[in-house]
């Protein structure tokens, strides 16, 4: 008797597992501005990019949302390719680039020199639901003179940009808009700033 309720446990057991459905996890990323195709400016300073710090809860590649004053949470099966972070640097390296006013602009390592050191804090890139669906990303930004390594500079650029639909492409589509305008905001903010100093 025992061996018969322990095998129809264990064969009810693997139909169950059978009938669950998962769902695919997707992917999306942001699409950063076009590599310049232009040279930089010879006599101009050389900036290096750093990271661009996140909280925690950006960390972990799922797409971000928040409701209301106080709840957030993130979809289960919609992720980043690439953490928010890391995307924010790519786009602020590439449009640095793409400006032409530099000499050159890198990516900061231990090896690298230059002039500034641009470094960054991302405290918001998600979905925020409310009367309507939008999307908002907030990012301070700080230039490090490499010389006296003092921060010279810093700008608050916080953006929300409305979403045309409701699903999550949506979304993604709306934070790439929005990336792109926050970007291009500190690029001009920082470009006016060093052409103040020199």
């Amino acid at each position: 008797m025992r061996l018969m309720i322990a095998t129809c446990l264990v064969m009810g057991g693997m139909v169950c597992v059978g009938c669950v459905a998962t769902r695919p996890v997707r992917y999306y990323t942001i699409q950063p501005a076009s590599p310049p195709a232009n040279q930089g400016k010879p006599d101009g300073l050389v900036l290096l990019v750093g990271n661009i710090a996140t909280p925690e809860a950006l960390q972990d590649g799922r797409i971000r949302y928040r409701s209301g004053a106080n709840e957030s949470g993130a979809y289960e099966y919609d992720r980043w390719t690439e953490r928010p972070g890391s995307m924010v640097r790519i786009s602020l390296l590439r449009a640095l680039r793409a400006s032409g006013k530099y000499r050159r602009v890198l990516e900061s390592g231990s090896l690298a020199a230059g002039d500034y050191v641009l470094l960054g804090k991302l405290y918001e890139f998600g979905e925020v639901d409310g009367a309507s669906i939008q999307t908002k990303i907030s990012l301070q930004v700080e230039l490090v003179d490499r010389k006296t390594n003092r921060n010279v500079w810093d700008h608050l650029a916080e953006r929300e940009e409305p979403v045309s639909g409701k699903t999550v492409p949506d979304v993604v589509q709306s934070l790439d808009r929005n990336l792109q305008r926050v970007v291009s905001e500190t690029v001009a903010e920082i470009d006016k700033f060093l052409t103040m100093q020199r």
